[in-house]
């Protein structure tokens, strides 16, 4: 038996058309798919965890109870000691199943270059992000991101960081996992480079996470954020809504979310979009809270357009 909704009941009569004829009346009662749903990325509780004042494994609980958020995108950082402990990531992961909550994506540092000049050490860069990919098939993640780091020239910086993701890429595609990379400082935050050495990896498991934030490629120059978004998001997996402060309207001061949105969605892109808060003037729970509160309001926005 079909449950008896009315899209059912008119088919049960014959008076719904084909397929391809829908009528937008008759389906008006079908509920809509949201154009992009939150999560929260562990970093912005990054001062909270580095105090010790929150187990990373309650951060799913913290997501869910505290925020009433059910994406979560973990940092290897805070697990950093119990990369091989398969027990610890099967907990975490019956303490998500029980929560409802959903593993995202685990945002990996600190694992070396994985377009190191050196061969082997590329080589070893690449196999040191492998426990990752085994947290995120536990978990339920769709990625991990990394970071093209490297050396060189523009173009020997290409090359080097596409072979390093290719090699990552092989190995992740055994477990169903997606390589994602987020601009991240460097030649990673100039947006026509990493969309070209996206092109160059030629991997269907290598994407981008754009971040509305980083794009500071040095200490003197930065790229245009909004053009490098616009340039990420075709190749893009996830997306990171970094935050840092807001007016008394509830807008972000340095970021027209407004305009992220449009460019993140005219990408036909309609997944997670990651709460980032890395700002100092509110703690961090209030600048959880009021990036929420925007996305949100841009969601009904745009939802009624």
């Amino acid at each position: 038996m079909f449950p008896l909704n009315r899209r059912n009941f008119l088919k049960t009569l014959g008076l719904l058309p084909s397929a391809g004829l829908l009528s937008s009346e008759l389906l008006a009662d079908e509920p809509k798919k949201p154009l992009f749903k939150i999560s929260l990325a562990q970093w912005s509780l990054h001062k909270t965890l580095f105090a010790k004042k929150l187990d990373p494994l309650d951060f799913p609980k913290v997501a869910k109870e505290d925020y009433g958020i059910l994406g979560v995108e973990y940092v290897n950082q805070f697990y950093k000691d119990k990369k091989k402990d398969n027990e610890y990531v099967k907990q975490l992961r019956k303490r998500c199943d029980d929560l409802g909550v959903t593993s995202v994506l685990i945002m990996c540092d600190g694992e070396g270059a994985l377009g190191d000049a050196d061969e082997k050490k590329r080589k070893t860069a690449v196999e040191n992000h492998y426990a990752w990919i085994d947290w995120a098939k536990t978990l339920g993640c769709h990625s991990i991101r990394v970071n093209a780091q490297s050396s060189g020239t523009f173009d020997e910086q290409m090359s080097r960081a596409a072979d390093g993701l290719r090699m990552l890429c092989e190995h992740a595609d055994k477990y169903d996992i997606n390589v994602i990379v987020e601009n991240h400082g460097g030649l990673s935050s100039n947006g026509a480079w990493l969309a070209a050495t996206i092109k160059k990896v030629n991997h269907k498991r290598c994407g981008t996470l754009p971040d509305f934030g980083n794009f500071r490629i040095s200490k003197d120059e930065e790229y245009d954020r909004y053009k490098g978004v616009e340039e990420l998001m075709p190749f893009a997996k996830g997306v990171s809504a970094k935050s840092y402060d807001f007016d008394e309207k509830g807008n972000e001061t340095k970021i027209d979310f407004h305009k992220m949105l449009r460019i993140v969605l005219a990408a036909k892109y309609h997944s997670w979009v990651g709460i980032e808060y890395e700002g100092s003037r509110l703690s961090e729970p209030e600048g959880i809270k009021a990036t929420k509160k925007l996305l949100e309001q841009i969601l009904m926005e745009f939802s009624k357009s």
